[in-house]
């Protein structure tokens, strides 16, 4: 029996937040990321019957938004990956810290996103996958079509050129 539309919200649409969450962080851009991620669901509901219901259906839908970026981005190469500083997380989290606190947080937190974003795509979709979505190095080299150990070393080299960053840029701070 095909999958149905039912079983298409079913397994697909609590995972919106993580197709978003991939597609904001490859884009840099909250309204890219929205395109990529409505043009995946169309994508992923047209080929829904080629799911295989015992399989990770989040998996299987972050593979469709990496695949829809990929295709995005050849389309729009002129168009520069940049970040607009409104299209930036909000955190609400610092109510209770003085000013100061609050302050020292948020550059700490803007270093962070800073460094990630400047990590070269190939590290930075990886580092997202592992550290942010929780997924295995075998479920990651399943939605990125490469090798597990590929992956693995493309994460050791995220995180080493990650820390890499952030120490450059506490260095600059302390100068």
């Amino acid at each position: 029996m095909p999958p149905t539309v039912d079983l298409f919200e079913k397994m697909l649409l609590p995972h919106l937040g993580a197709a978003y969450n991939l597609a904001r962080w490859l884009t840099h851009n909250a309204h890219d990321a929205e395109d990529v991620v409505q043009e995946s669901y169309l994508k992923a509901l047209r080929s829904f019957h080629t799911f295989r219901v015992e399989a990770d259906g989040r998996a299987w839908l972050l593979k469709v938004v990496r695949n829809t970026f990929y295709t995005w981005l050849q389309r729009n190469r002129d168009h520069r990956l940049s970040t607009n500083l409104a299209d930036e997380p909000q955190y609400a989290d610092g109510a209770s810290l003085d000013p100061e606190a609050v302050l020292i947080k948020a550059a700490s937190l803007e270093s962070v996103h800073k460094a990630l974003k400047d990590l070269p795509l190939e590290y930075r979709e990886v580092l997202v996958l592992r550290e942010f979505e929780g997924f295995s190095y075998k479920q990651i080299a399943e939605i990125s079509d490469l090798p597990i150990g590929t992956v693995m070393s493309r994460i050791s080299r995220a995180r080493r050129d990650l820390r890499a960053r952030l120490s450059d840029a506490a260095q600059k701070v302390g100068q």
